[in-house]
């Protein structure tokens, strides 16, 4: 395996992409290789080596390359992490950006730190994570009718991307939501940037999203283009530790989920 960060088909476990992968190096490229596609994996593979942020593509091989002392004998992935899951998924989940020394260390969204272990520990509870636990790429985790991702794929500096890199992300998002749209029946926003980033993703593939705009909220739902959008506290440290997000409350969504994309 590379070092840190990991080099495109350097081994990675799960790595999408290879040498020969285009990389987006601005916003217009990143529109151009979204839209340039329409299978899944290389969407994948793309997302997994843009380079379109030099703030993020700064921070994230940054932080690989120091590491936090726990990982200091661990190789960081140190790249944008991309969506994780069944590639027809009833259910989206959708998240934030990767954690510096989460997502942006092991390769996957939502691995290797505690709110991950909160998300794959619910899943696994609603009987669609394989294990009850995420911890690196190779670990055998595999998700069903689920699909994890990032409204911003790359780790930003404070866990705050700003407007103009969420913007240059967006169509990631977008391409993406189109592709699984056909199979999909709910999606789950954790946390009020996800809401807003996936009625805003529903938006402008032209569904109508309900006017005023939904607000945020645990428990919160809208009925847009025929699918269920739920919003959920995000399950990060702040909000675990002071239970302001209870295993209850994070399951009690979950099952809604599940229960709506059960639906034929």
């Amino acid at each position: 395996m590379t070092g840190s960060p990991a080099a495109p088909g350097s081994g990675w476990p799960g790595d999408p992409a290879t040498g020969a992968t285009p990389v987006a190096r601005s916003a217009a490229e990143v529109v151009r290789l979204a839209a340039g596609t329409s299978h899944l994996a290389e969407l994948t593979a793309r997302v997994s080596v843009c380079s379109a942020c030099p703030r993020l593509v700064d921070w994230r091989e940054s932080v690989a390359r120091e590491r936090r002392r726990a990982f200091a004998d661990q190789p960081y992935w140190g790249r944008p992490v991309p969506g994780f899951g069944d590639p027809r998924p009833r259910i989206l989940v959708v998240g934030l950006a990767p954690a510096a020394h989460g997502g942006n260390r092991t390769g996957r969204v939502f691995t290797g730190d505690r709110s991950g272990d909160w998300l794959y520990a619910a899943l696994h509870r609603a009987g669609r994570a394989a294990l009850p636990t995420s911890e690196h790429a190779g670990d055998g985790q595999r998700l069903s009718d689920v699909r994890v991702l990032a409204a911003v794929r790359c780790a930003p500096p404070a866990n705050r991307p700003t407007p103009a890199e969420r913007d240059t992300c967006a169509p990631w998002l977008d391409a993406e939501l189109a592709l699984v749209r056909p199979s999909l029946r709910v999606v789950v926003a954790l946390g009020g940037f996800a809401w807003s980033a996936v009625l805003g993703a529903l938006a402008r593939s032209g569904d109508a999203v309900p006017r005023p705009r939904p607000r945020f909220g645990h428990g919160c739902e809208a009925e847009v283009g025929g699918l269920l959008v739920l919003g959920s506290f995000h399950p990060s440290q702040q909000n675990t530790f002071t239970g302001r997000l209870t295993e209850p409350m994070l399951d009690a969504v979950l099952h809604r989920a599940v229960l709506r994309g059960a639906e034929v």
